[in-house]
Parts: structure tokens; C-alpha cells; sequence
């Protein structure tokens, strides 16, 4: 695990924990996102929260304009917190682990769904009661679509990759077939 990944879980923990103890988990994980996904479509607004010539208090005043009506102090304070530590560019880290630590608290599971073609509402709800069956919780389903695939799709649900794509599998009878005795 990367120093980076480290620091996020800890900043998404105690996120977390004080977001749980107020009773806004949901609340806490849909402005945190918000803000990152400001934050990530904006090269100025990066600029500007890296730019070692502006002030704290600048970078500080600047977020609770943008958010302050939009995000809770709980998750004001840890992005000013990780703008002071010079972590503005673990922000998106730090959601990601939120959303892990939220999910494992919550008995929630987000699955990541690549496929060659793009997956009905009908088909992403199969998926995710399969899963959550398989997993005993509750399955969020993003899809995304790459035809590299072949055919099939791929599930990554936190560290576990599952691969049903016939890229996959033929990528599978191919390993065995070159170390195949002939």
C-alpha cells in the first residue's frame, strides 16, 4: 500500500467517525464528492490550492465561498486540513477511501462494471443482487464501457477483480496452453 493510499484511509476514517457520530454518512460522502469533483474538473482551482504564493487563510476563505453552503463543516475542515498539510492532492484519495470505509461500515460494496457494451438498469440490478448475495451487502454498480473487451465484463469490488470478459479468458486458455506440456 502506497504512502499515499495510507494517509487518505486515515483522513477518510476520521471523516468518517465524525460524520457517523453526527449521523451524516451519506450526506458527508455526497458533499466530499461534490467538492472533489469540482476540484478535479478545474486545472485554475488545482492551481490555485497548490500555488505555494497564496495564503492559507486565501485558499481557506476561497473553499467556504465556493462550498460553504453546499458542504458541511465536517468536510470543509478536513479539505482545509489537507490543504494546510500540502495533501490537496490526495483529495481524491481520501473519497475513494471514505467511500471503502463508509461501504465496510454500512455493509455496502461498490462494484466497478467494465463491459464491451453499455449495461441496461435492468442488467446492473441483476448484477448487483448477484454480488450482494455473493458478498452479503448491499452492491452500488457503476458501468463503464471498453471494447477492448471482447465480449463479457469485468467486476472489481474493492481489491478483488473478477474477469468474465472473453478477453480474460482467452488470455487465461492461452497462459495455460503455453505452459502446457507438448
Amino acid at each position: 500500500m502506497s504512502r499515499g493510499s495510507v494517509i487518505a484511509k486515515r483522513y477518510a476514517k476520521a471523516l468518517f467517525q465524525a460524520a457517523n457520530d453526527k449521523g451524516l454518512v451519506a450526506e458527508t460522502e455526497s458533499q466530499l464528492k461534490l467538492i472533489v469533483d469540482v476540484v478535479e474538473s478545474s486545472a485554475e482551482l488545482r492551481a490555485f490550492l497548490s500555488a505555494p504564493n497564496i495564503t492559507l487563510e486565501t485558499k481557506k476563505q476561497t473553499l467556504i465561498q465556493a462550498f460553504g453552503a453546499e458542504a458541511s463543516p465536517i468536510v470543509l475542515g478536513t479539505v482545509n486540513l489537507l490543504i494546510e498539510r500540502g495533501r490537496e492532492g490526495e483529495l481524491a484519495s481520501v473519497l475513494a477511501a471514505y467511500l471503502q470505509v463508509a461501504g465496510e461500515a454500512l455493509g455496502r460494496a461498490d462494484a466497478h462494471v467494465t463491459s464491451s457494451k453499455p449495461l441496461s438498469a435492468d442488467e446492473q440490478a441483476r448484477l448487483a443482487d448477484k454480488f450482494g448475495a455473493l458478498l452479503g451487502k448491499t452492491v452500488r454498480v457503476t458501468n463503464s464501457v471498453n471494447p477492448e473487451l471482447l465480449g463479457g465484463l469485468t467486476v472489481r469490488i474493492g481489491d478483488t477483480l473478477y474477469d468474465g470478459s472473453l478477453k480474460g479468458k482467452l488470455e487465461r486458455l492461452d497462459k495455460t496452453l503455453q505452459t502446457a506440456a507438448i
